[in-house]
């Protein structure tokens, strides 16, 4: 069976799952609820737009070889709770509160057990 295999970074964008981390964080800003954060919010993760994505599935479809593997990744690795704080900073600026900076809903939780510290792909071979 002809097949090349895909593995990816982290992907955000339009329509992803609402409890993910960033659609989660912008939520609950509206909501002016909790922005829960693992652990310390050290944990880093390459971000990738879900179009850059589908671009790299498309070259890899016309130009990838029968048998191979590519990771797909965003060259864009970033701690976590500096995501939230971009977020924070983008709602202070588009929807300021009168309850305050958004940074004040940061709320740091327990990491789950035996989850990675960094999410990371080497997509050089794409």
């Amino acid at each position: 069976m002809p097949v090349i295999t895909t593995n990816c970074s982290n992907n955000y964008g339009a329509n992803q799952f609402p409890e993910k981390l960033i659609p989660l964080m912008i939520i609950n800003c509206i909501d002016w609820k909790k922005l829960p954060v693992y652990g310390n919010g050290d944990n880093i993760r390459d971000w990738l737009f879900v179009t850059d994505h589908c671009s790299a599935l498309e070259i890899i479809f016309s130009k990838g070889e029968v048998g191979e593997t590519y990771n797909i990744g965003g060259s864009n690795e970033i701690k976590n709770i500096d995501i939230v704080n971009t977020i924070c900073g983008t709602m202070d600026e588009l929807k300021p509160s009168k309850n305050g900076s958004y940074r004040d809903l940061i709320t740091f939780v327990d990491d789950r057990p035996g989850h990675d510290k960094r999410y990371a792909v080497d997509s050089s071979k794409l």
